[in-house]
């Protein structure tokens, strides 16, 4: 066979394959359309619903809904972010004390030493936990502090917003979302 017609014959092969892959993109597409559908009714139906702020142990708290021109950290934003900080570690100090209620009743001296050495395990892997939370809990405390100073939301580097909604997700945020890029990846190349 010679050079043209294998040329010719690549440039059927590749003008049929480009037809199915356009079939192929339609059909999905199409398929794309009626599940963007569903979840975009999933969308209307959770937002009717109040939603979890991220935090384990917190109940349910709405986003909060910004109003044009309302000032950043007035105080109904304030009083928001105080109810889920307070929520949060109310519910890390319950979780703390059913560990130390777990722990006290359950533990047992097995004459097995597998079932020791598996309580021994969970109970470390538990007190483990507890130590983060914790220090967690010490975190939300000093979170309240800057709050009640009025310095909460700003970035304790640049001086800007952190936002609502990075704040929502990460309640006890001292950065900025460009700060804290910047400090991850002076991190990362320290490493």
């Amino acid at each position: 066979m010679s050079a043209k017609k294998k040329a010719v014959a690549k440039k059927k092969v590749s003008k049929a394959t480009a037809k199915k892959k356009v079939a192929v993109k339609k059909k999905t597409t199409g398929k794309k359309k009626v599940v963007a559908k569903k979840v975009a009714s999933k969308k209307r139906a959770a937002s009717k619903t109040p939603q979890r702020t991220g935090a384990k142990g917190t109940p349910d708290i709405e986003p909060y809904k910004e109003k044009r021109g309302e000032e950043y950290m007035n105080e109904r934003q304030e009083a928001h972010f105080r109810t889920i900080l307070s929520a949060w570690k109310q519910g890390l100090m319950e979780e703390v004390d059913r560990t130390m209620h777990h722990m006290r009743d359950d533990a047992s001296n097995f004459p097995d030493p597998n079932d020791r050495a598996t309580q021994e395990s969970e109970f470390s892997l538990e007190l483990r936990t507890r130590d983060r939370e914790r220090k967690l809990i010490k975190k939300i405390g000093q979170t309240i502090d800057r709050l009640d100073d009025h310095d909460y939301g700003w970035c304790d580097s640049c001086g800007v917003e952190v936002g609502i909604r990075r704040l929502e997700a990460r309640p006890t945020a001292t950065l900025c979302i460009d700060c804290k890029t910047i400090q991850e990846q002076k991190e990362k190349h320290m490493a």
